[in-house]
């Protein structure tokens, strides 16, 4: 079980990269993903460190390439998908790059920006051509003049807008006209009334089609106008208010011939317009189409050298030597790969003199890595949502594999949900390489993330279904009942057994509402059921009373198994860090104060379950009652379960009274004795020991690792651990938490782990509920429409089934699983206060660069 049960074994690295050869080098190790960098430039601004300029060019690459990317996506252009991750550019080839990618960005930006003004002349003229068309309808322009003897027109019979009436009075006619949207018609004319006071007339009409924006591009219903005006000074007013409303005004013609010139230009200039768009267009997508096969690869280069230079900023640079100083965490298992990897770089590179490394001392917590798998990521996601484990503790994430799954099915135990959770579960699995499933949404990615702890929740949930007979609420008789009904019957016994035991006859079963099976009469009882819950109890009134007793005992049960194994690992813990005193004085106290308390309580479970059977339950007596008395010491004598047990249960109590001071002062009274005894004492932190070399008992608590380093490393540690001022009130206040909160928690951890009788109290009832409510209403309809009415009852069935037992009930029996996991489980072994281990790797952004080129 290697990695999975603890984490990888890591050693402090010094790499010595020659100035020629630290990129390549670089990027071969980012190319494997073996090591994570330590930042000696910690003190040193981001704007002052040796690269900084190398990375601004990456992010001027970065920009050039988005750009593109928004360009190509704009134009509906596909990108390619790269099966093989390109690698990061040779420096001889950046720059030529760099000018590719700019030479290109200007040509896009001028055939662009030249497309762009084609475009926008094209809409104003089409505009045009749509006010003059309107606008001819305006004007009377053939209209007979009628002699008249008054020295104004009467508004009634005559427009203002006639030519020749505008002649006769004399005045000075202007003419302003154009386009303005249909939300701003109303503003724009009481606008015009009150600033020119009714010196303008206003005449417009609705296009019938949309026209297009020329400035922002939105298509929007417009509106002619044609606006007629006296003044110089009102013809300011009109034009000023027109800009406000940010009207498209054009030119008005004054006569029909210049309004047919004009007519007559716009078309042609529509037309080469039409064709020079069409010609840009096309060149544009050549240019796009071009730019498409290579910018994926580009972008993915550009991100891998900006990667390169982030971590070389964050080496040091010995000017002497003309080599960069680099500080890596690698686990040790991949040293030799380390090794060829900076190789491979400097022979890439043509140095002669090669970079090379050397392990380094540490007293620093190394980060922790535990390799994991397609199948146990989801798993150890949810042991380091609590928090990542420390350096080299043992990895809760190994048996939560079969403990999680377990204890959701227990709360979740049902047949037929289980198995329609594992078949959904199992397409996901079969179809784990469809590229929809890894760009799905949010929540449903989130559930292929998840998709083996689904399998095995729904197998699990299958076996506990079987286990209490329970599909759809509903149970199955494979075997045959165990209990048998017609042995009852006075008549299938002699007339001795008939006075001897109460029996059933015709007047028994017309008149009792509720029968009752008498397994203590031959032939009823048969034997239990070969797997599970026998099916008869589905039918029988006294079946929640049952099934409670069933499962509450099973929950703790189960719950304190769980516990008691959770404390059995923190023994493996403390002999890896070399600290076998807290096995005699903390573990051992732990697990024989849960063992003589609650293992007792198993114990007596287990006991009745055995020694009593039907003939002799009415004589056994209440677990619940002689678990008090065993702390209560009665006076009188009570029939126990066995005999001596008053005896037993004085002596199980002793040793959990006894286990109570050890457990409080044990612990911090021996670190007093070795403070005392020893003038120098270091304290095991994380598997890494710093002692005194002559001290024979803190050298049994140094790691074998750490004896072989040598004498030099010990005596400069006691050198700096002899500062360190020993606290015997902090290390006692902290031990007297630990056990108050270990002993009050074994009591509420038990009673925590009857949620998992009541969450599957709470599944079979409501599953009952559902099946009440729907399927037997459907079931009970006449037969003429219920075949009719049975479908839709069928569909709605499935549709709460669904969305109620699977989705909402599957997430509670989740949590609640966790929360037994990371309260209950991991606090009695696990601490979780480590760092978790981020390699240099190239695989890690990849994914977040095909992010990044989507959204773009």
């Amino acid at each position: 079980m290697g990695s999975l049960f603890r984490s990888e074994s890591m050693c402090l690295a010094q790499l010595f990269l020659q100035s020629g050869t630290a990129y390549e080098c670089l990027s071969a190790l980012g190319e494997k993903g073996l090591v994570q960098f330590r930042d000696l430039n910690q003190n040193v601004s981001s704007f002052q460190r040796k690269f900084v300029g190398e990375v601004k060019r990456c992010e001027e690459l970065e920009r050039i390439l988005v750009y593109l990317v928004q360009e190509i996506t704009r134009a509906d252009i596909p990108l390619p998908e790269e099966e093989a991750s390109p690698p990061a550019p040779p420096l001889k080839h950046v720059l030529e790059m760099q000018e590719q990618l700019q030479k290109l960005e200007v040509e896009l930006r001028e055939v662009t920006k030249n497309k762009e003004k084609l475009r926008k002349n094209l809409l104003e003229l089409v505009e045009y051509t749509h006010m003059l068309r309107v606008t001819k309808t305006f004007l009377k322009r053939n209209v007979e003049f009628e002699p008249t003897y008054e020295e104004f027109p009467a508004l009634e019979n005559d427009s203002l807008l006639d030519y020749s009436c505008m002649q006769r009075l004399g005045a000075k006619l202007g003419f302003v006209s154009g386009l303005i949207q249909q939300g701003k018609v109303e503003a724009f004319e009481r606008m015009l009334w009150r600033a020119c006071k009714g010196y303008t007339i206003v005449t417009y009409a609705e296009l019938d089609e949309s026209l297009e924006d020329p400035e922002t591009g939105e298509v929007i219903k417009w509106y002619v106008f044609l606006i007629s005006f006296w003044g110089e000074q009102i013809g300011h007013k009109v034009k000023k208010i027109c800009d406000c409303y940010h009207c498209h005004v054009y030119p008005y013609p004054n006569t029909a011939e210049e309004r047919r010139e004009i007519q007559e230009g716009l078309n042609t200039r529509i037309q080469d317009l039409y064709t020079v768009l069409h010609k840009t267009e096309d060149y544009l997508r050549q240019v796009l189409c071009k730019a498409a096969e290579s910018v994926c690869s580009r972008v993915v280069q550009v991100r891998k050298m900006k990667a390169i230079y982030h971590m070389l900023n964050m080496c040091s640079f010995d000017v002497t030597n003309k080599c960069l100083i680099a500080e890596v965490w690698c686990p040790e298992v991949d040293l030799p790969g380390l090794r060829r990897a900076l190789e491979e770089g400097s022979r890439e590179s043509g140095a002669t003199i090669p970079s090379f490394m050397n392990t380094i001392p540490t007293k620093e917590t190394p980060p922790t890595l535990i390799r994991t798998n397609k199948f146990t990521e989801g798993f150890q996601n949810i042991v380091d949502a609590y928090g990542v484990g420390s350096y080299r503790e043992v990895n809760p994430a190994l048996f939560t594999i079969i403990t999680f799954p377990f204890l959701f099915a227990v709360m979740f135990g049902d047949f037929g949900h289980g198995f329609v959770m594992f078949l959904f579960a199992l397409l996901l699995v079969l179809n784990e390489n469809h590229p929809r499933l890894n760009q799905s949404q949010e929540i449903l990615r989130m559930f292929f993330n998840g998709r083996y702890i689904l399998l095995l929740m729904g197998l699990f949930s299958v076996y506990t279904g079987l286990i209490y007979n329970d599909c759809f609420s509903k149970s199955v008789n494979l075997f045959g009942s165990g209990w048998n009904v017609s042995a009852m019957y006075s008549f299938s016994h002699s007339r001795e057994e008939q006075k001897r035991m109460v029996l059933w006859n015709d007047s028994t079963i017309r008149h009792s509402r509720i029968l009752q099976l008498d397994p203590n009469i031959p032939g009823v009882f048969r034997g239990p059921y070969p797997f599970g819950i026998d099916p008869i109890w589905n039918l029988a009134t006294n079946r929640l009373t049952f099934l409670n007793s069933f499962k509450m005992k099973m929950s703790v049960i189960l719950g304190i198994i769980h516990m008691t194994f959770g404390v059995i690992l923190g023994i493996f813990n403390h002999l890896h860090f070399r600290k076998k005193f807290n096995i005699y004085l903390v573990s051992v106290p732990e697990i024989l104060f849960m063992l003589c308390i609650f293992g007792y309580l198993i114990f007596m479970i287990i006991y009745k379950w055995l020694a009593y059977s039907a003939e002799t339950s009415r004589e056994a007596p209440s677990i619940l009652i002689e678990f008090i008395n065993m702390f209560l010491f009665p006076s009188s004598e009570t029939h126990g379960l066995y005999p001596g047990q008053a005896h037993v249960q004085r002596v199980l109590l002793a040793l959990t009274v006894l286990s109570v001071p050890v457990l409080f002062l044990g612990k911090p009274l021996f670190l007093l004795w070795l403070h005392n005894g020893r003038s120098c004492f270091g304290v095991s932190r994380s598997g890494y020991t710093l002692v005194r070399k002559d001290s024979e008992e803190e050298v049994s608590l140094l790691g074998s690792q750490d004896i072989e380093e040598g004498s030099n490393r010990m005596e400069e540690g006691c050198r700096e651990v002899t500062c360190e001022e020993f606290n015997f009130g902090e290390i006692l206040m902290t031990q007297t938490i630990h056990s108050i909160e270990y002993c009050l928690g074994c009591i509420s951890n038990t009673a925590s782990y009857l949620r998992l009788w009541a969450l599957s109290l709470a599944h079979a009832q409501l599953s009952d509920v559902l099946w009440a409510m729907l399927m037997r209403v459907g079931l009970r309809v006449d037969t003429t429409y219920g075949v009719l009415l049975l479908l839709p009852v069928m569909a709605f069935f499935a549709v709460l089934t669904i969305f109620i037992l699977l989705v909402m009930e599957g997430l509670s029996a989740f949590l609640h699983a966790i929360r037994l996991h990371w309260v209950e489980f991991q606090n009695k072994f696990y601490v979780g206060a480590g760092t978790k281990f981020v390699p240099f790797s190239f695989s890690l952004l990849s994914s977040k660069f095909s992010n990044d080129d989507n959204i773009a």
